[in-house]
């Protein structure tokens, strides 16, 4: 007599879905991650043909509100020359400021901001965003 038990168990555990799994979620935080804008305050920039390829060490935020902000800190206006000091010290010499300055901010004021990064010698872009 054949009897032969023809339920064999394998103790082998496959884990080709589950690395499947693992690839497709760390697409989708990597697309998800550059989607992010680095920057919280939401300011309205001019538009410009121009594009900049410079990576921001320091970014000044100045909202249509009177807010100053220096790499998403608030900021007293007051106190914008010696926060932008304390923290240029901290990068490389190269390096530049990036500007981002919502359209209803007076130009005096742009201007002002402008002085203080020209008496410090410091390198400063204007951001704007595409058309």
């Amino acid at each position: 007599m054949g009897l032969r038990n023809s339920h064999k168990v394998d103790a082998g555990f496959n884990m080709s879905s589950m690395t499947d799994l693992v690839f497709l979620l760390l697409i989708f935080f990597v697309l998800l991650s550059t989607l992010v804008s680095p920057y919280a305050l939401p300011v309205d920039l001019p538009t410009s043909a121009n594009k900049t390829k410079e990576k921001a060490s320091v970014s000044v935020r100045l909202d249509a509100e009177g807010h100053y902000s220096v790499n998403n800190q608030l900021i007293d206006p007051s106190q914008l020359e010696p926060v932008l000091t304390a923290e240029m010290a901290k990068i490389p010499a190269d390096q530049a400021i990036v500007l981002h300055v919502d359209q209803s901010v007076a130009t005096g004021i742009t201007v002002s901001v402008l002085d203080i990064c020209k008496r410090n010698k410091w390198r400063v872009i204007l951001a704007t965003k595409p058309k």
